[in-house]
């Protein structure tokens, strides 16, 4: 479904309206919401589960703006006041690579907000792009069709432990949208301002309180799981799960495991 978010199309889908416990989901650079998979129905028996396609990416509209990280969080602040989800309401937020940059700073300035944080292999701390970030940058922006294609299946099977486990309509996914107006310009934009700039350590304190979930594949190669200790060390209030045979993706190549262990931190506990 569609939202008019101040000009702004909007994709996203959402489950279990009627629950009061609010989960939202964010995905990471040149992703989509379809990423999550079955993760936010199955979510909703608990939760009202949102999931959204970040402006510049997926089926939301892609304007011509300059890609920061502030800019995400005031379109997500719009976003989430334009569905109902006002400043009263608390929302725990689940959120992958570069939606996990994005999570942590909307939390600094919202942290009355969000309840608990839950991270899947998160960017915020790169001061420069790793060699596979590199190469997705550089096959995104690949205008030959056929090489494109080629060199960015070679990169989506590096994000994972086993390359057997890459879902077609990922691939599929990313080739639609980057031949979208303002996709190239947009996934650069937001390319180079993640991983130029990082979490403001200090500010990062004011969070401390938030109970966080960080997971890790193991055998992440865009962005190390060295990365994962250095996020506890940041985040006083946080635990570390080390997924093995998983990549960048933990909730695609386990998604039965990744399940069990929001459902654990999110409702049992």
């Amino acid at each position: 479904m569609y939202i008019n978010v101040e000009g702004i199309n909007v994709k996203y889908d959402e489950f279990g309206k009627d629950n009061e416990k609010i989960v939202l989901f964010l995905h990471g650079l040149g992703s989509s919401y379809i990423v999550w998979r079955d993760i936010p129905e199955a979510l909703s028996k608990y939760f009202h589960t949102i999931a959204l396609d970040l402006v510049g990416f997926g089926g939301t509209d892609k304007p011509h703006e300059n890609y920061t990280i502030n800019y995400f969080c005031q379109f997500l602040d719009k976003f989430l006041n334009k569905i109902g989800i006002d400043g009263l309401k608390k929302i725990n937020v689940i959120a992958h690579s570069l939606g996990g940059y994005i999570a942590l700073e909307y939390s600094i300035s919202n942290k009355t907000r969000i309840n608990k944080l839950i991270l899947f292999n998160s960017s915020g701390l790169l001061d420069k792009p790793t060699p596979l970030l590199k190469d997705y940058l550089e096959a995104a922006l690949t205008s030959d069709p056929v090489l494109r294609y080629n060199k960015l299946k070679t990169v989506f099977e590096n994000l994972l432990a086993d390359r057997i486990r890459l879902l077609p309509i990922i691939v599929d996914m990313f080739i639609s949208t980057i031949n979208m107006p303002g996709a190239k310009h947009a996934f650069e934009s937001a390319f180079e301002n993640s991983t130029s700039t990082t979490l403001d350590l200090d500010l990062i304190k004011e969070i401390k309180g938030i109970p966080c979930l960080i997971i890790w594949g193991e055998k992440d190669k865009l962005i190390p799981v060295t990365f994962a200790e250095k996020f506890k060390t940041i985040l006083d209030n946080a635990r570390i799960l080390i997924i093995r045979d998983a990549g960048h993706s933990p909730f695609i190549e386990k998604p039965a495991i990744t399940y069990q262990l929001l459902v654990d931190f999110l409702v049992t506990e």
